[in-house]
């Protein structure tokens, strides 16, 4: 990793994998595969829509982390930054062309 992060531009390109699920891979646990495809979308949304950002779950404000309540289940969502072999962390987040993006879905009873 760079001794300089441009976390402004990290935040963002998150911000746009969790809105419009473009720019990385959405990875959806098994948990989340069992609802079903319409309550799979409301938690999408409700991971799209989510704002709660604060100091607690986003100490590094990279917006990389939340847990909501959503079509009646408890959920957790990460991204994660990984190089583009996607075996080791991303060596710079804020550049796209070293980075692979993931957006794992979870519920909270499988952390």
């Amino acid at each position: 990793m760079t001794d300089i992060l441009d976390v402004g531009r990290v935040a963002a390109l998150n911000d746009i994998l969790r809105r419009s699920l473009s720019g990385g891979t959405l990875v959806l646990t098994a948990g989340i595969v069992a609802l079903g495809r319409e309550r799979q979308q409301v938690i999408l949304d409700a991971v799209a829509a989510f704002d709660g950002f604060e100091p607690d779950n986003d100490p590094y404000g990279e917006r990389d982390f939340g847990a909501l309540e959503a079509a009646g289940e408890r959920v957790f969502f990460k991204i994660d930054c990984f190089d583009r072999s996607g075996r080791f962390a991303s060596p710079d987040p804020a550049d796209t062309s070293v980075t692979t993006r993931v957006l794992t879905v979870m519920l909270v009873g499988e952390y």
